[in-house]
């Protein structure tokens, strides 16, 4: 017999994430009820559990904007030196995010939280029930790896995000609400089970055919590895990550031109390690990859969503630098008018780098093919040059490394004879300038220490509330109503 019941929408019973986000009726089959143990039979079940980890990137499941392409953006690029919230935008709290302002019931700090652990929970579901299946052990062994490679992903946003976050490891088995509530887990503690599923990771394969690609790699667990290990300051460690990723034979390299890192023509190409797929990953399309949506209105005038915090933003580029034009535009062409529509405003030019120009009409961005690169290999020289430095000072090896990335982008190399602190501040920049709108640049900022993150916001007029509390987000306070057990964040009330 069904009947309609109505409860809060909490994923998968808060997928421990313990959020309550809305009410909604369900029709509900007693009989019908599928639990983890009854999927996991087939070989195709353990496929489609690991796809679904993948798809927890690029979508949402309820429709929202995707974590990466979106969500993630907004808290990392409106709450650096960056970027900032346009004129046209009355979201409250997008707007705090982008002037240092956001409290703990921001909604898209909340958005955040969720979505990290509602993928940790597909990973977990993942990694508790392949082994079980009848399957081939290499392919099972596998799709084990790759959930823990995303699980890594995921836990290593929370913990820089967040700080000390619950660590939950396994689906849960209980409907009691009180089995469910998980206390805050030390940094150091969230950082050793990053750092053991990565590990596991690293005995993915190099590489996949055709109808696989986008799947997580050897040579991308390495890679995030090392970004792990800079984040700690364990630079002997970062160095062995990334020397494996630089000579393991993985061919990696730089695209000759930097516009191609961001086409759809050319996606999953040499410099791309790990990438979230858009338009198709594995199966699931996605629902808007919203960076690119300066172009929804460009012929009606009205401001694109996110805009560089002020002109300096564009001035830190030479015109010599092919990065610029990527990066920005001024003026689009309009094929329904054959004319350029040219922008001229405080805020001009805008973000350029995710817009999709295979598609017509152009403001039809929802659409968008082109995939976010969370790992490329431009990231990898940069980290080399800075681990190098931190170990040996501004060595030939480190010089090297920056000036591949500057010479792809048609810039100067730069000239030897600069102090180890001097050469770390030219990397930083180097790194601002190659990642705008790719979710590096407060991460940056915050591993440099409050005072750098500090000063370099406060350069910003709209920004010059921020302080030190800044270098962490506050913990959702929908969450801390849900789960007692979760302490505030210093500073938040």
């Amino acid at each position: 017999m069904k009947k309609t019941i109505t409860h809060p929408t909490i994923w998968l019973l808060t997928i421990i994430i313990f959020t309550a986000t809305a009410c909604k009726k369900l029709e509900e089959n007693p009989s019908s009820v599928i639990v983890s143990s009854q999927f996991f039979k087939t070989q195709s079940d353990a496929i489609s559990s690991v796809n679904a980890v993948y798809s927890t990137l690029n979508s949402d499941p309820n429709g929202d904007f995707p974590l990466y392409g979106r969500q993630l953006n907004l808290l990392v690029e409106n709450a650096s030196d960056n970027q900032i919230f346009s004129p046209s935008n009355t979201n409250p709290d997008v707007r705090a995010l982008g002037v240092s302002t956001y409290i703990p019931s921001n909604s898209r700090i909340q958005k955040v939280w969720q979505q990290l652990y509602f993928g940790i929970n597909k990973a977990n579901i993942a990694i508790d029930n392949v082994p079980n299946v009848s399957a081939d052990t290499v392919l099972k062994n596998r799709l084990v790896r790759e959930a823990k490679f995303v699980r890594g992903l995921l836990y290593f946003n929370l913990v820089r995000l967040y700080g000390d976050v619950p660590l939950v490891l396994h689906e849960p088995k209980s409907v009691n609400i009180e089995d469910l509530l998980v206390k805050r887990s030390p940094t150091a503690t969230v950082y050793q089970q990053i750092i053991a599923d990565l590990t596991e990771a690293t005995s993915l394969p190099k590489s996949y055919g055709s109808a696989d690609l986008g799947r997580a790699t050897s040579g991308a667990a390495h890679a995030l590895l090392a970004k792990v290990y800079v984040t700690q300051k364990l630079w002997p460690n970062a160095l062995l990550q990334l020397n494996t990723v630089i000579n393991g034979g993985y061919g990696y390299a730089l695209f000759p031109n930097y516009k191609d890192v961001f086409q759809k023509a050319t996606k999953n190409g040499i410099e791309h390690i790990f990438s979230v797929q858009f338009e198709s990953n594995l199966g699931a399309k996605n629902v808007v990859q919203n960076l690119s949506q300066s172009f929804t209105s460009f012929n009606t005038g009205t401001f694109p969503i996110d805009v560089p915090a002020n002109k300096s933003v564009y001035q830190l580029f030479s015109a010599a630098d092919t990065r610029r034009e990527t990066t920005f535009y001024d003026s689009v062409y309009n094929a329904a008018t054959s004319k350029y529509v040219v922008f001229k405003n405080a805020y001009t030019p805008y973000f350029n780098k995710f817009v999709d120009y295979t598609l017509s009409p152009l403001n039809t961005q929802a659409q968008s093919g082109v995939n976010y690169p969370v790992i490329r290999y431009a990231d990898i020289l940069l980290l080399y040059a800075e681990v190098v430095n931190n170990i040996s000072g501004p060595t030939t090896d480190a010089y090297n490394a920056i000036n591949k990335v500057r010479a792809r982008a048609k810039i100067a190399d730069l000239t030897p004879g600069l102090t180890a602190d001097a050469f770390r501040d030219s990397v930083f920049l180097e790194r601002r300038k190659e990642f705008i709108q790719e979710g590096h640049r407060w991460f940056d900022l915050v591993r440099q220490g409050a005072a750098a993150y500090i000063d370099a916001l406060k350069k910003i007029p709209e920004k010059s509330a921020v302080s030190a509390k800044n270098i962490l987000f506050p913990i959702p306070q929908t969450e801390r109503e849900l789960n007692t057990l979760l302490t505030q964040n210093p500073g938040y009330n």
